[in-house]
C-alpha cells in the first residue's frame, strides 16, 4: 500500500479567517477595470458588493456570448465533493492563464448556514468574498422573495375572509408561506384561528424560501415584464367548480413584482483573486432546478469569454435540470461540463464506511467508479457535451489513487485533471483550466435535451428515469396519475418535468450507492409550478422545509465585542 500522500505545506486556515484577511478591490473599481461597467450603472451595497442595473444589462444585447461551462459532480456523499469551491478555483485558474473569466453562482440560504451544510461561498483559497455578507443577508434578495411569496399568501386568505368572490375552495389552496430558516415545527400549521376577525381557519404550512415557486420564477425570469407575467401564472388553488385560481386573479402579481424589482438585478462580488462573480438567486436542486438566475448567467456571458456556473447536487439532478429546464427556457448551451469527483467519494460509492475513507483503497475506488462512469456517460452521450473530470484532491489522497483514477477516466475517453484549488487557489486549477479550454474548443454543437417538449408528462418522467437514472420501471400513485391527467387537460403537458428525488443515489433510495440499475422510480405526488414553467414530480421523501440537526452549525457561530464573526464556514 502506498503512503505517498500530498498535503498542503502549511495547514489551510478556517474559511472565515482567509476571507477576513483578504484584500478586496472596491467593487466600483473592479466593475470599471475588469468589466467596463461605470459607477453610474451600479447600485453599491457598501464598498465590496453591488447590483448591476438591469438598464445597463439591456445595453449588452449585441455583445457576443462567451463560453458557458457547467460544473456538476458525481452523486454527493457525506464526505463532500466541493462543486462551489471547484467553480471558484476554475474561474481563478482561467483568469491566471490569461482568459477573461467570470463565475456565476447561487446565493446561499441561511437555513443550511445555521443548520448542517454550512455556507456556500466556496472554501479555503477558492472563495467569493465578502464571505460573511454573502452567507448571511447579502443584498436582501431572499428577504424580498419571502415578502413577495408571503404577500400572495396574505392576499389569498384576505380574499376568502372578505367574501371569497372567486369562490376559492380553501381545501385546495396549495400556496404556502416561507421563511429562510430550517424550522420543522412550521411544516404543518393551522392559520386563521381566534374567531371570525382573524380569518378562515385552514391547514397551511411553511417552506424554506429556496423551495418556493417565487424563487424558481425569480431565477428563470429574463426581465421585469417576464417576472410579472410568470408571477401572474402561479396557480394557488382551485374554485369549488374545480377551476384554477391564479395570482393574477387576485391582482397579486403586480405588487409582488414591485417587491422584487430591485432584487432582480444581479449581485456583483469577486473571488479572493479578484475574478468577477455574479451571485444571484438560489432554488433548491430537489424541488426546483438548482441553478443561479438566468439574468446573471446571460449577463456574465456578455461580459466574459468564459463563464463558470454550477448546478446543485450530482449531475443526475443538477445537470439534468440545468439542461432540461434552464437551458431549454433560456436558450443556453454549455460548451463543456466539469464533473467534480473525489477519491473519497469514489471509495464511499465503492462501499467504504465514512470513518475509513482516509485510508488508501484502490480496489474500492475502482468499484465506486460505477457512479462516476454513469454520470460521465450521461454528460457525453445523453447531453452531448464534452466532459472534464476535476479531481478535487484532499490531503489523504495518495498518488496511487490519483493516478489510477486518471487511468480509469482516460479509458472512458475523457480526461481527469488533479485540482488543488482549496490550498493553492487559482494556481491549483491552472491545468484544469487548460483542459476546459480544450474541451470548449472541441465542442461540436448545441446541447441535447433528455426529452422533447411534445412528449406527455408521464413519458418525460420515464425518459429521465431510464436515460439518466438507468431505472427499469416508473410507477405513479393513483393521486399522482390523476393530477397528471388533470394538468394535461388544463394545457400544461408541454412543460418540462422537475423530478424531486434524493441526491444521494441514482435511485430513489438514498442508501443505494454506486450505480444501481433496473430499479423502480415511483412518483407519489405531482405539483404544478405554472409560473416557473415546470411540473414537479415528487419521489421518495423530499422535504421542502428542512429541520435542524441535533447540533446545528449555529452553535459554533458567534460575534465578539468588535463585531468580528467566528465559526461561519
Amino acid at each position: 500500500m502506498s503512503t505517498d500522500v500530498v498535503a498542503p505545506t502549511t495547514p489551510v486556515p478556517p474559511d472565515i479567517e482567509i476571507a477576513e484577511a483578504a484584500t478586496i478591490i472596491p467593487i466600483v473599481e473592479l466593475a470599471r477595470d475588469r468589466l467596463g461597467i461605470d459607477a453610474a450603472d451600479l447600485v453599491p451595497y457598501g464598498h465590496t458588493k453591488a447590483k448591476v442595473s438591469l438598464a445597463h444589462l439591456r445595453t449588452l444585447t449585441d455583445h457576443p456570448d462567451g463560453n458557458l461551462v457547467l460544473v456538476t459532480a458525481m452523486s454527493p456523499t457525506p464526505a463532500g465533493e466541493g462543486k462551489t469551491t471547484t467553480s471558484v478555483g476554475l474561474a481563478d485558474g482561467l483568469s491566471l492563464i490569461g482568459e477573461k473569466a467570470m463565475v456565476a453562482l447561487r446565493e446561499p440560504s441561511m437555513g443550511p448556514v445555521f443548520g448542517i451544510k454550512g455556507g456556500a461561498a466556496g472554501g479555503g483559497y477558492a472563495q467569493v468574498v465578502p464571505m460573511v455578507d454573502i452567507n448571511l443577508n447579502f443584498t436582501g434578495d431572499f428577504a424580498a422573495i419571502a415578502a413577495a411569496n408571503n404577500l400572495l399568501a396574505a392576499l389569498i386568505d384576505n380574499h376568502v375572509h372578505h367574501g371569497n368572490a372567486l369562490d376559492i375552495d380553501p381545501r385546495t389552496i396549495t400556496w404556502k408561506r416561507v421563511v429562510d430558516l430550517n424550522d420543522r415545527a412550521l411544516r404543518e400549521v393551522i392559520v386563521g384561528l381566534g374567531g371570525p376577525v382573524n380569518g378562515f381557519p385552514r391547514e397551511d404550512g411553511f417552506d424554506i424560501v429556496v423551495a418556493s415557486e417565487v424563487m424558481a420564477i425569480f431565477c428563470l425570469a429574463t426581465s421585469i415584464k417576464d417576472l410579472r407575467d410568470r408571477l401572474g401564472r402561479i396557480v394557488v388553488g382551485y374554485t369549488r367548480a374545480k377551476k384554477p385560481v391564479r395570482a393574477a386573479d387576485l391582482k397579486a402579481h403586480g405588487p409582488m413584482a414591485v417587491i422584487l424589482r430591485d432584487a432582480l438585478a444581479p449581485n456583483l462580488v469577486q473571488t479572493l483573486e479578484h475574478t468577477p462573480a455574479l451571485i444571484h438567486g438560489g432554488p433548491f436542486a430537489n424541488i426546483a432546478h438548482g441553478c443561479n438566475s438566468v439574468i446573471a448567467t446571460t449577463a456574465a456571458l456578455k461580459l466574459a469569454d468564459y463563464v463558470i456556473t454550477e448546478a446543485g447536487f450530482g449531475a443526475d439532478l443538477g445537470a439534468e435540470k440545468f439542461i432540461d429546464i434552464k437551458c431549454r427556457a433560456a436558450g443556453l448551451s454549455p460548451r463543456a461540463i466539469v464533473l467534480v469527483a473525489t477519491v473519497r467519494a469514489l471509495k464511499y460509492h465503492g462501499g467504504v464506511a465514512v470513518a475509513d475513507l482516509k485510508a488508501e483503497n484502490v480496489p474500492a475506488m475502482e468499484e465506486g467508479m460505477s457512479n462516476l462512469r454513469r454520470h460521465l456517460r450521461n454528460v457525453t452521450e445523453v447531453f452531448g457535451v464534452p466532459a472534464v473530470v476535476a479531481i478535487n484532491r484532499f490531503p489523504s489522497d495518495t498518488d496511487a489513487e490519483i493516478e489510477r483514477l486518471k487511468e480509469l477516466v482516460a479509458a472512458l475517453g475523457s480526461v481527469a485533471v488533479e485540482a488543488t484549488h482549496y490550498s493553492d487557489g487559482g494556481a491549483g486549477c491552472a491545468d484544469l483550466a487548460r483542459a476546459v479550454v480544450e474541451a470548449v474548443e472541441a465542442c461540436a454543437g448545441p446541447v441535447s435535451f433528455t426529452y422533447p417538449d411534445e412528449l406527455p408528462l408521464a413519458q418525460k418522467v420515464k425518459a429521465v428515469a431510464r436515460r439518466i437514472y438507468d431505472a427499469d420501471t416508473v410507477t405513479f400513485d393513483a393521486k399522482a396519475r390523476k393530477k397528471i391527467e388533470q394538468l394535461e387537460a388544463e394545457g400544461y403537458g408541454h412543460l418540462p418535468v422537475c423530478i424531486a428525488k434524493t441526491q444521494s443515489s441514482f435511485s430513489t433510495d438514498p442508501t443505494m450507492r454506486g450505480a444501481p440499475s433496473g430499479h423502480t422510480v415511483n412518483v407519489r405526488e405531482v405539483r404544478l409550478s405554472a409560473g416557473a414553467g415546470f411540473v414537479v414530480m415528487l419521489t421518495g421523501e423530499i422535504m421542502t422545509m428542512p429541520g435542524l440537526p441535533k447540533v446545528p452549525a449555529s452553535e459554533h457561530i458567534d460575534i465578539d465585542d468588535e463585531g468580528r464573526i467566528t465559526g461561519l464556514s
